[in-house]
C-alpha cells in the first residue's frame, strides 16, 4: 500500500510538473505574440517603432521584448511579414476561380494591392532578408511558395513533381517584393504598373506550362 501511494504521488509530480511546464510555453507564447501584435499595430499606424514603443504598446518591459527577440531588426522583420501576409492571407479568400490563369493573377494583384502605402514595408522586409539566413534561423519566403502553390492547385494533378516545383519556383521570380522594387527602380515604373507587370508574366508562364501539357 505504502509503496502504491508514493508511485501515485510521484505520478501527481511529474503530472503537475507537466502542466507547470506546459502553462509557461503557452504563456511565452502569448507574450511573444502580443509583442508582435503591438509591433504590427504601430507598423501599420506609419510608426517607426522603438524598443520602448512596442513594449509600451504590449505592455511589457523592455527585457522581455529582448527575451524574445534579441534584436529589433528581427521583430520588424516578424511583425513586417505578419502585416503583409495579413493582407495577402485575407484578399485571397476572396478568390474561388479554379483557372490557374487568374489565380496566379489575382495572388500577385493581392500581393501588391495598397503597394504605394506599403512599399515602405516592402522595402524593409527585403532590406532585412538580404543576407543569408542563419542556420538557427526558420526559412523564409515559405508564404509566398504556399500562396503560389495553393494557386497552381488546380494544375498539380496534370504535372510531374518536377514539373510542378519548375513552375512553383519559375513564378517565385517573377512574384513578390523583389521583383515589384526592380520594376520601380530600376524599370522607374509606377507601383500599379510594377503589380500589372509581374501578374502579366507569372500568367505568361502559367501558359506556357499549359502548353507543354498539350504538346505533351
Amino acid at each position: 500500500m505504502t509503496e502504491h501511494r508514493a508511485r501515485v504521488g510521484e505520478t501527481t509530480q511529474v503530472e503537475e510538473t507537466a502542466q507547470l511546464t506546459s502553462g509557461r510555453v503557452a504563456q511565452r507564447r502569448r507574450t511573444r505574440k502580443a509583442i508582435v501584435d503591438a509591433s504590427m499595430t504601430l507598423l501599420n499606424r506609419g510608426i517607426e517603432p522603438s524598443v520602448n514603443d512596442i513594449a509600451a504598446a504590449a505592455d511589457v518591459s523592455r527585457r522581455t521584448v529582448y527575451l524574445h527577440f534579441p534584436t529589433l531588426d528581427q521583430l520588424m522583420l516578424d511583425a513586417t511579414v505578419g502585416v503583409l501576409s495579413a493582407k495577402t492571407d485575407a484578399a485571397l479568400t476572396n478568390i474561388h476561380s479554379h483557372d490557374p490563369r487568374l489565380r496566379i493573377a489575382e495572388l500577385v494583384r493581392a500581393m501588391g494591392a495598397d503597394i504605394i502605402e506599403l512599399l515602405p514595408m516592402g522595402r524593409r522586409l527585403v532590406k532585412l532578408t538580404v543576407d543569408p539566413p542563419t542556420e538557427d534561423a526558420p526559412g523564409r519566403g515559405h508564404r509566398r511558395v504556399h500562396w503560389i502553390e495553393w494557386a497552381l492547385e488546380p494544375l498539380r494533378d496534370r504535372m510531374s513533381q518536377r514539373q510542378f516545383d519548375d513552375l512553383v519556383s519559375s513564378i517565385a521570380l517573377v512574384v513578390g517584393w523583389e521583383a515589384f522594387i526592380v520594376l520601380i527602380d530600376v524599370r522607374g515604373l509606377e507601383p500599379d504598373a510594377a503589380v500589372d507587370v509581374c501578374a502579366r508574366t507569372a500568367m505568361t508562364l502559367v501558359d506556357a506550362a499549359l502548353r507543354s501539357l498539350e504538346n505533351s
